[in-house]
């Protein structure tokens, strides 16, 4: 008679705060249940909502899948109580608000589900560089100034557009430029070459770069190496007619610098999913800086698609994970991504 392994106990535990359309309820579960059938039978699992259902479940879980947000609260819960966790997955490709990562024991691994927006930054992106090539920053300010006023833009065919961090939130955008005849220039940690890049060089780099830049798009993750990155200096060694989008996290740019370029014209627009602090407060600056368009954090999370697709990248790993496997979606403490 051939024994069944014991069942992993995996605990899943949602962030009340998120919109409903992002919570994992039995349903979704039960949906990514049948995707993944001959995993899912290996796991026994719990859903809480409360913070009375994760003390309850924690202590005996074996794999967590949570929020950022829920892992950032209880950090101090890890080390000892909750003796038997080897793995946490976290529904959130940015895990930047839980370094440094001196909470975590050696034992527990830490996944994200970059790769869940493939799709939507696509489009995201591609419309923000759209926006600026033709200027739509402008024309939003002088709408609203009453001001009915001319200006031509070039297609952005043949013009140059400047992309740090060449990872899974910025690579089908790269395609998609590429298509518009856009010339593209990666910037990432190595000089490891990218298929959508036309080159790629290393942040030491950056600095000779911006200078080239018509749009420069920022999709990197914030560690202690990014933040500050896009510093005054550096925004100053930009073209004035230049566009910024910051689809990553708004620490990674010196916002009063962005204001005061394009206030005083030594920029032509910007446009930002990600600010800082977020939300960002009613005397900000940002709301009222011309040639600027911003959106509330919003540009890569598809309502429809993003709690599904959380979880079957989830099942992709647990099953790297039982064969002992890489996991692709670990994150290496070092680097902090």
């Amino acid at each position: 008679m051939t024994e069944h392994p014991r069942p992993i106990r995996l605990h899943l535990q949602n962030q009340p705060s998120e919109a409903p359309a992002f919570h994992a309820t039995e349903a979704v579960w039960a949906a990514a249940a049948e995707r993944h059938p001959d995993l899912a039978r290996r796991l026994a699992v719990t859903i809480g909502w409360t913070q009375a259902d994760f003390e309850a479940a924690i202590p005996s879980a074996e794999i967590l899948v949570t929020w950022v947000s829920v892992v950032k609260e209880t950090r101090a819960v890890y080390a000892h109580g909750a003796p038997h966790l080897r793995m946490i997955f976290c529904t959130s490709a940015g895990i930047d608000r839980v370094i440094p990562f001196d909470w975590l024991p050696d034992r527990v691994v830490l996944l994200n589900n970059s790769g869940v927006h493939a799709q939507k930054s696509a489009e995201w992106g591609l419309m923000a560089i759209l926006m600026l090539a033709n200027r739509m920053p402008l024309f939003a300010t002088r709408q609203r100034a009453r001001r009915f006023e001319k200006i031509y833009a070039p297609s952005v065919a043949g013009q140059t557009l400047l992309v740090v961090g060449v990872g899974a939130l910025a690579s089908p955008i790269i395609d998609q430029a590429r298509s518009f005849g856009i010339n593209v220039i990666g910037v990432r940690h190595a000089p490891v070459p990218h298929p959508g890049c036309h080159r790629v060089i290393t942040t030491a780099a950056l600095d000779d770069a911006l200078p080239e830049a018509d749009i420069l798009l920022l999709a990197c993750p914030l560690t202690p190496e990014t933040t500050g990155m896009i510093s005054r200096a550096r925004l100053a060694r930009m073209k004035p007619t230049a566009g910024i989008v910051n689809m990553a996290r708004g620490a990674i740019v010196d916002q009063e610098a962005l204001c005061d370029a394009l206030e005083a014209g030594r920029l032509g627009g910007a446009v930002l999913d990600v600010v800082t602090p977020e939300p960002l407060p009613p005397d900000s600056r940002i709301w009222d800086t011309p040639n600027l368009l911003l959106s509330p954090h919003v540009s890569v999370d598809d309502p429809h698609t993003y709690t599904p697709r959380s979880l079957d990248l989830f099942f992709t790993n647990f099953g790297h994970w039982l064969k002992g496997e890489p996991m692709p979606n670990r994150i290496d403490t070092r680097r902090g991504y």
